[in-house]
């Protein structure tokens, strides 16, 4: 194998990094209606500091050093790849397994527990993060319908950040996502990682083949998803202002079959917005019609 000559003379390239300056109050105005017209994200005050770290980490990525560059690209991309890329720069994608558990007990007691439909239910997690949401909610009903059961749920899965759904259509989480799980729940549903990928577990394929996962941008209008028993839309309507958030409750309530139920943030209630459901328990409302 041939290679460089040791005596070789050539000087090895460097290239300068330079760091993208704070954004200025202008610039962060600019961005701050961007994210409201495009994503609904109310950004406010007080963000400036990490808005900036996000988009000049962004900016350093794809090699502009100003901000009038860099916005101007975002702006001239046909494709639309550009304004994805800073959506996952900008939205924070925090979850957690069994998050506000008493939820998940409600599914089990008063949803899965009640079921009397010919088959499978349908549930939508329409912001589903790195997919913590929709695996907790496939395993709930597996623990508590069983594996075989025909009434298993297909679970629709939606968030704006590709970056969030490529993570969850994968299933794999490091070990420590699921401290204070039960045990036998890992054994039965997960596959342990082994050398390269100690410490980590993936969701089986029967678990993976419950959801389905797709990009949905909640403040635009809806592809046909068609209608559910459940939705999930949780800690993502405290970004919102709040006729967005009137807008999303009804546009979702118009998702729910009769007698369906939709799912909140616990510090998200719907007190003051005209919508048509009602109050059952905090953070869970249910669509009028139907039998119970």
């Amino acid at each position: 194998m041939t290679g460089p000559s040791m005596e070789s003379t050539a000087e090895p390239e460097f290239r300068l990094y330079l760091k993208p300056p704070a954004l200025t109050k202008k610039e962060y105005a600019v961005i701050s209606s961007l994210a409201r017209e495009q994503f609904g994200l109310e950004l406010g005050m007080g963000k400036e500091q990490l808005v900036s770290a996000r988009i000049g980490k962004l900016m350093r990525r794809l090699g502009f050093a100003r901000f009038r560059d860099y916005y101007q690209h975002v702006e001239s991309d046909g494709t639309g790849a550009a304004l994805v890329e800073l959506t996952d720069a900008l939205t924070t994608n925090h979850t957690s397994f069994f998050r506000e558990p008493a939820h998940f007990d409600f599914l089990v007691e008063q949803v899965f527990s009640r079921w009397r439909g010919p088959g499978p239910m349908r549930i939508w997690s329409a912001a589903c993060a790195t997919g913590e949401e929709p695996y907790t909610i496939a395993l709930t009903a597996r623990e508590h319908l069983g594996a075989e059961h025909a009434s298993l749920p297909r679970i629709l899965a939606t968030d704006i950040s590709t970056r969030a759904l490529d993570t969850a259509s994968k299933g794999i989480y490091k070990s420590d996502r699921f401290q204070g799980e039960p045990a036998s729940w890992l054994r039965k549903h997960l596959m342990r990682g082994e050398g390269q990928w100690e410490g980590w577990y993936r969701m089986r394929p029967e678990i993976l083949r419950m959801i389905e996962f797709d990009r949905i941008n909640l403040i635009e209008p809806f592809p046909d998803v068609g209608r559910f028993e459940v939705i999930f839309c949780r800690n993502v309507m405290i970004y919102f202002s709040r006729a967005t958030q009137e807008k999303l409750v009804n546009r979702l309530s118009a998702c729910l079959k009769p007698a369906g139920y939709l799912f909140v943030g616990h510090s998200e209630g719907l007190t003051g917005m005209k919508h048509g459901l009602e109050h059952v328990q905090p953070a869970i409302y249910r669509k009028r019609g139907g039998q119970r």
